[in-house]
């Protein structure tokens, strides 16, 4: 069984996905448009089995007021040992891996679909052949400098366009397939 891979992540128009200290006050402050819309990230969050993400992005997640994640195994990546509060340990694990040994991993589980989160983390995915699909939604505001979306890619990586939309408040959202050494 083969372990489907995507990222689903906002940036800034001029690439970034946080301000230097992780904070995402340019996103959440953004014009909703319609309430209701989630930009497909339900559609998108009810086809995953588990999230990997980096440290970084989960101690950043912690932070929020609710831990979004409450039915869906959790893996984060670390060389340290993050605290996991009692309440998260029956779905949340700290695993000091390599992409390939986590893909392995989640594999031989039978996880089907990970999300991968967090730059550093989907940077490393990418440099490894390991990322399957790209959903990135451009947030119109500038922000000057912060965390890049992508840190140090190792060599170019072709992408298929799959397909676009945009919204009323300006976000755009694209999707584009990792191109593999096959085609």
């Amino acid at each position: 069984m083969t372990l489907k891979t995507s990222v689903f992540i906002a940036a800034s128009l001029d690439g970034f996905i946080a301000r230097e200290n992780g904070d995402l006050d340019w996103l959440t402050g953004q014009p909703s448009g319609d309430p209701d819309e989630d930009y497909g990230y339900s559609s998108f969050i009810d086809t995953v089995d588990v999230l990997v993400m980096g440290r970084h992005t989960y101690e950043k997640v912690r932070s929020f007021d609710i831990w979004p994640y409450q039915d869906l195994h959790v893996v984060v990546l670390s060389t340290q040992k993050p605290e996991v509060p009692d309440e998260l340990k029956k779905n949340v694990e700290v695993r000091n891996l390599s992409p390939r040994d986590v893909v392995k991993k989640l594999s031989d589980e039978g996880f089907q679909h990970a999300y991968i989160d967090g730059g550093r983390t989907l940077s490393q995915f990418l440099n490894a052949g390991l990322l399957d699909e790209l959903i990135i939604t451009r947030i119109p505001v500038l922000i000057g400098n912060g965390i890049p979306l992508f840190e140090k890619i190792d060599q170019d990586i072709h992408l298929v366009h799959e397909e676009s939309a945009s919204f009323d408040n300006g976000f755009v959202q694209s999707r584009y397939r990792i191109k593999s050494a096959a085609g």
